[in-house]
């Protein structure tokens, strides 16, 4: 009897043909990026310096679905450069429609718009009152601003430090001078500790020496407030 072998020998498997080779696929990065820019530019209905997004979200997402439609065997993720860019879209189109409409309704009457850059000493000047400024003295005013962080030692008061913007609301520290307005509120209002930009109406006084306050040097300017949305 012969010996046997215990290996099985298999029949060669059938080359594939060229029609048969699967194509390697991966989802287009700038889809990806201008989805995520979609989500993010929601932001900008709260704050304006995020208008930028939506215009990156739209060039990303349609340099994506050009590429996705000329490699369509190469490139996935076609839906979510097409939500990305629809996003990015009604933002750019709703957001600044809205501030615009905020901006031209938001002054009671009665009360003049006061930016506040009109309160702020030109770079390398002294740091004192304006000339704008002074003239606002004991007029009815309407301004922006945020709440400094260490001006609030409750979660809720009457009183507290107004300045022009995140970067000085959200980091702290000691602002210059101009850039600060003690907020003192009317009857039962009272202001909550948050982020969001608080729009105020009031009488302003301004003081040619410096009003110290506690844990800041002092203010120059000081906003009797009727009125905090």
């Amino acid at each position: 009897m012969s010996g046997f072998s215990g290996a099985i020998v298999q029949p060669p498997s059938a080359p594939l043909s060229s029609g048969d080779e699967l194509a390697y696929q991966s989802v287009s990065r700038g889809a990806v990026a201008s989805f995520i820019l979609g989500l993010l530019s929601l932001g900008s209905f709260w704050f304006v310096a995020l208008l930028i997004l939506p215009f990156a979200g739209i060039s990303i997402g349609l340099a994506a679905l050009r590429a996705i439609r000329k490699y369509p065997d190469e490139l996935l993720g076609k839906p979510l450069g097409v939500i990305g860019v629809f996003m990015s879209l009604a933002t750019m189109i709703a957001a600044p429609t809205m501030h615009a409409y905020i901006y031209a309704t938001e002054v009671p009457p009665g009360y003049q718009r006061l930016p506040f850059s009109d309160l702020k000493s030109p770079s390398g000047a002294t740091d004192a009152p304006t000339e704008a400024a002074l003239a606002m003295h004991g007029v009815k005013v309407f301004i922006a601003g945020y709440i400094h962080p260490s001006s609030m030692d409750s979660p809720q008061a009457k009183k507290f430090v107004l300045v022009p913007d995140l970067g000085t609301c959200c980091f702290g520290g000691q602002p210059p001078l101009t850039h600060m307005i003690e907020v003192t509120l009317t009857g039962d209002q009272l202001a909550t500790r948050s982020y969001r930009r608080q729009r105020l109406a009031g009488t302003l006084q301004v003081n040619s020496a410096i009003k110290p306050i506690a844990e800041l040097t002092g203010v120059f300017y000081q906003l009797k407030a009727d009125i905090i949305k």
